[in-house]
């Protein structure tokens, strides 16, 4: 069985981000996988592990987004594609078509994971535009999942606490959700293996000769606007909710 997982090189949330110009920013901060990736990796090396086959890794970022792909493949991943671009938020129509043609010269997929969305751009389109591209029924939101008889189960959160189960036919994509799994942690014998495994690496150009097929463009960032501090009420009841009306005023 052939797995391959898109993964992306995201900053990291825990730490602040510093704006350098309309719409870049200090990228020496710290820089992972993102994390809803992390569930999809996980289960499709669980999935190796139960039933044999290759998970490859799959990711288009710059030269950067090598750490990301060795992450993946310190915990169980067995190869790596990385395309490489020179924009920290390529375009998804782009992307998804750079995957594509990754994948097909490759190999031939019986399974691609992706996460459910990135935390840096969350624009939440690569895996129906995979799905799309590849001709494949694909499944969102998946906290849920299990395989047999060439057949996969997902269950996926639709809000309010409720869930879909949607059975579908190999070959299929599948955005995984936190919840699905417990993502493992890299142990040294897994990151000393993964410096030695195969990366194969392109340019975006050579993948996506015509890049004018971007349908996004970024215009500007902004930083999230900090939150309130909060504000003690002292007095009696009354004269808090009196001060309380004041400020909702």
């Amino acid at each position: 069985m052939q797995i391959y997982v898109c993964v992306k090189h995201v900053p990291d949330t825990a730490v602040p981000i510093k704006l350098t110009g309309k719409n870049s920013f200090d990228e020496s901060v710290n820089f992972v996988v993102n994390p809803y990736d992390e569930f999809a990796v996980e289960q499709a090396v669980q999935i190796k592990e139960k039933q044999g086959g290759e998970v490859v890794v799959v990711t288009v970022g710059k030269e950067a987004a090598m750490k990301s792909v060795r992450s993946a493949l310190a915990v169980g991943a067995d190869r790596g594609i990385l395309i490489k671009c020179d924009t920290s938020f390529p375009d998804s129509t782009v992307v998804a078509q750079a995957i594509k043609k990754a994948i097909e010269q490759d190999g031939k997929p019986d399974m691609i994971f992706t996460g459910k969305q990135s935390v840096d751009s969350e624009g939440m389109q690569i895996p129906y535009r995979l799905a799309a591209a590849f001709d494949m029924p694909a499944a969102t939101e998946a906290a849920a999942f299990s395989m047999s008889d060439g057949k996969v189960t997902v269950e996926r959160e639709i809000g309010g606490g409720a869930r879909q189960v949607i059975e579908m036919t190999l070959p299929c994509v599948v955005a995984a959700t936190k919840g699905l799994n417990q993502p493992r942690y890299a142990n040294m014998p897994g990151i000393m293996k993964a410096k030695k495994k195969e990366v194969k690496q392109f340019n975006l150009s050579d993948m996506v000769p015509d890049l004018s097929i971007t349908g996004t463009e970024l215009l500007e960032l902004e930083l999230f606007p900090d939150k309130g501090k909060a504000k003690m009420l002292q007095g009696s009841p009354k004269e808090a909710a009196e001060q309380l009306v004041k400020l909702l005023n």
